[in-house]
């Protein structure tokens, strides 16, 4: 495998090389192509991502990221939203599960869903007009963006208990129509017992009821903020992994951000990282591997060994090299 690293900005340089550490113990046969992205970059040569940067990452299967900065500047190119629509990586997949000795809002840990968000359209389309007196944002819906993300939805749903959830707010915002009849559709199809719930009432129901839920489908925007609100159910963002899938391409991340205010004191939680890259080697084929990956992290937090934001002492690179010395030990 030909795999494209990029550590990006903050606490992504400190959160993939300690995930890096664990890939390297598993003794793969992985090329790591590192490419430098993001805000960084851009301050110093004017561009975060460009087209050959893009073209590195075509030419790898798959891509691990850390982080980036995104400035709040109309020339700035967004590296995420340019990746996904390059690369055309339609499906934003964040499992949202509790793991061991670590407490979210819930005395109850019996709840594993997954938000299935669409990833290339919506709101975060990119088609902006920014002017002093009134700035607007298009949204924009297909049918065959519908389709696809429902489809990949269905897919998932029939890996697992066979229900869907779609979130929508077609009530208000009469584009979200398309995306609901499409989804649908998709489970009729499918076969997948499903329901439909507004995001707003949903969000709500999430929160107090997360194991009444399975696969959820969604929005760009909404997927975005539910999976980042999910964080309080199994203790924070630095525990949510993800990956962005598409037909040709994979590339897989931790959804926390680049945390300036921390980065550089190595007490990121490089959990998220590490367990993105657990649904990478998934996503690869590397089952066995990632079993083992899954098996360190709860070694090492049923052991205590943790970051602060867990209520640990540890640093960020030694949570990493106690995960990486539990797998050596079990493959050896």
């Amino acid at each position: 495998m030909k795999l494209a690293v990029v550590e990006g900005d903050g606490i992504g340089k400190e959160v993939i090389p300690a995930a890096i550490e664990i890939l390297d113990s598993l003794g793969l046969d992985i090329e790591k192509i590192p490419v430098e992205l993001g805000y960084g970059k851009w301050e110093r040569t004017g561009s975060a991502i460009t087209d050959v940067d893009i073209d590195t990452l075509k030419e790898c299967d798959c891509v691990f990221f850390g982080a980036v900065t995104t400035p709040p500047d109309p020339n700035y190119r967004s590296v995420l939203l340019t990746i996904r629509k390059e690369l055309d990586m339609y499906a934003n997949i964040r499992p949202i599960r509790p793991l061991p000795s670590v407490k979210g809002i819930h005395e109850r840990n019996d709840f594993n869903f997954i938000i299935v968000r669409e990833n290339t359209e919506g709101l975060y389309s990119g088609i902006e007009e920014i002017g002093t007196e009134i700035s607007t944002t298009k949204r924009v819906v297909t049918r065959k963006g519908s389709k696809r993300i429902a489809d990949y939805a269905c897919k998932l749903a029939k890996s697992r208990m066979n229900k869907l959830t779609i979130v929508h707010k077609s009530n208000v915002m009469k584009s979200d129509k398309l995306f609901l009849d499409v989804s649908r559709q998709s489970a009729i199809d499918s076969g997948v017992v499903h329901r439909d719930e507004l995001v707003d009432s949903f969000a709500y129901n999430l929160i107090t009821s997360p194991w009444n839920y399975d696969v959820i489908v969604t929005t760009n925007l909404f997927g975005d903020i539910l999976s980042d609100m999910s964080g309080a159910l199994v203790g924070g963002l630095g525990l949510l992994p993800s990956a962005n899938i598409g037909e040709k391409y994979a590339f897989f991340e931790p959804v926390h951000g680049s945390a300036p205010d921390i980065a550089g004191n190595n007490r990121a939680n490089p959990l998220a990282a590490i367990l993105s890259l657990k649904m990478l080697l998934e996503w690869h084929g590397d089952a066995a591997e990632a079993a083992i990956v899954e098996e360190g992290i709860d070694a090492a937090l049923n052991m205590g060994v943790c970051t602060p934001d867990l209520g640990g002492k540890y640093t960020t690179s030694e949570v990493g090299n106690t995960i990486a010395k539990y797998i050596k030990t079990r493959i050896e």
